[in-house]
């Protein structure tokens, strides 16, 4: 794991299913557990899906805290967009 994956899991939205448009980190912990039975999509987004069900289950969510500060700071000095890499 590289450390920017941190800030990727509080970044990265779901970009399809029930949980469209929602962070990674904040995924409910048995749709991570269905992918994990069911099989990660390929590519980024099913590697950051098995590093959140991985922390999740193992109780290391917390260690995206300081992530999720650093994003609300950054939103409230320069807007939503620079957050999300729209600027």
């Amino acid at each position: 794991m590289n450390p920017d994956d941190l800030q990727s899991l509080v970044t990265f939205v779901m970009p399809y299913g029930k949980y469209k448009d929602r962070l990674i980190a904040d995924l409910p912990g048995n749709y991570l557990n269905w992918f994990a039975r069911k099989g990660f999509p390929s590519g980024e987004l099913g590697r950051l899906l098995a590093l959140m069900q991985e922390m999740d289950h193992n109780g290391l969510s917390s260690l995206l805290d300081i992530h999720y500060e650093a994003d609300i700071a950054a939103w409230a000095i320069n807007g939503f967009a620079s957050v999300v890499g729209c600027a």
